[in-house]
């Protein structure tokens, strides 16, 4: 090792030789032989958003999941938000270190240490640490149910637990031209939205959908309604064949209907082509205002001959914010919410921090008890030659 840098290929070789569940052991491991690291642990939120779960590493064997700790107005929750690395004196000589572990956006969870010394170099590969466990946990959690039932401190419904595994790995994502993150609630007991996107070369899809209905039912609505999205957006087509299929699926199986908004932006141009299946309308924050953006609607998915599918066009600008909800976030309980407003005043932030706001403030306001599901997907567009994530967003 150059300098005592973390060699990535030596420790990523050393995840892939371990058991899926032992990710933490293996960057413990590490930074006790490099750093004389001590209590290192890794940190994940919970399905809900509330707490964090602690997994601590045991010296070889498989890391133990501790007890959930709260997640509001703790230093934990600062540095998710701030993505920023925190040092502090651990009250006996030494540094305890919390770093960010995220990858394109994505806050995996936070990796937490104890160091006799931490100058600016010794820091910076804590870091590169992070980094490279955020890369080994998103390979490990495809073989192991650790970092699932590590999240689920609550009851999940069944209609959840189906409605999470049509979700993107990824609620969150960073390229050179965007930036865009959802989340819906209650994350513990939904049943008919989701939110979906992908990139390709030049293409970024986009999706939000609610499958009409209540509990596991609209969860196998929204099953059926996914699964022909995906299969045609696989199979190379546009917003508007996208459509066709899913509306296709629903009347081929009689499942019921549902509404979606469906979305391909070019990334060379910004044009945006999309589809608008009876959905709630977008909103845009551009140069300090946010509007509804005017579209067509088209009936729902699943509605016995619909009037043709209307593919539209919206011209995204530098700086903007596009902003796409389900109903659940207009729900009645919810009315004293201005979600203008509060577009509005979340705008600085990143979008991740602004879906957890916007989220926040209308299960704050129906005390609780949302009568519907509720999602968020929020993209912010940079252009060709807009600021990279980590210079920020252009200006609005």
């Amino acid at each position: 090792m150059k300098g005592g840098d973390v060699e990535l290929g030596e420790l990523l070789a050393a995840a892939e030789g371990a058991p899926p569940g032992e990710s933490v052991d293996v960057v413990s491991r590490d930074l006790r032989k490099r750093l004389g690291a001590e209590g290192v642990s890794f940190l994940f939120v919970d399905l809900v958003g509330q707490r964090l779960v602690r997994l601590t590493a045991t010296g070889g064997e498989a890391a133990d999941l501790d007890d959930p700790i709260a997640l509001q107005n703790s230093v934990y929750d600062r540095v998710l938000q701030s993505q920023r690395q925190h040092v502090e004196a651990d009250g006996q000589g030494g540094r305890r270190v919390i770093s960010p572990v995220s990858n394109r956006g994505d806050c995996i969870g936070l990796l937490e240490l104890t160091l006799q010394s931490a100058d600016d170099t010794v820091l910076r590969q804590v870091r590169d640490a992070a980094h490279a466990l955020a890369y080994i946990i998103v390979t490990d959690r495809r073989f192991t149910d650790l970092y699932h039932l590590g999240r689920r401190t609550t009851e999940t419904s069944l209609a959840a637990e189906i409605q999470h595994q049509l979700l993107p790995s990824a609620p969150c994502c960073e390229a050179a031209q965007f930036t865009l993150a959802g989340g819906l609630i209650p994350a513990d007991d939904i049943g008919g939205d989701t939110y979906d996107y992908t990139l390709d070369r030049d293409t970024l899809h986009l999706s939000v959908t609610d499958a009409m209905g209540h509990d596991t039912n609209s969860a196998l609505l929204a099953t059926l309604l996914v699964g022909a999205l995906r299969r045609a957006r696989r199979s190379g087509c546009d917003a508007l064949a996208q459509a066709n299929h899913a509306h296709q699926a629903l009347l081929s199986h009689g499942r019921g209907l549902a509404t979606g908004q469906l979305l391909c932006v070019d990334l060379e141009t910004g044009l945006c082509e999309l589809v608008n299946a009876g959905h709630p309308r977008p909103m845009r924050l551009r140069d300090g205002t946010v509007e509804e953006v005017e579209l067509a609607v088209n009936l729902p998915f699943g509605v016995v001959a619909p009037s043709p599918y209307r593919l539209q066009e919206l011209q995204l600008r530098p700086g903007d914010r596009l902003v796409l909800l389900t109903d659940g976030m207009q729900d009645r309980g919810a009315a004293a919410v201005d979600l203008r407003a509060l577009v509005h005043d979340t705008g600085t932030l990143h979008p991740r921090e602004a879906v957890r706001s916007l989220t926040a403030a209308v299960l704050d306001a129906c005390h609780g008890n949302l009568k519907d599901d509720a999602t968020v997907l929020i993209l912010d567009w940079y252009g060709r030659r807009g600021s990279s994530p980590e210079t920020g967003p252009a200006p609005r």
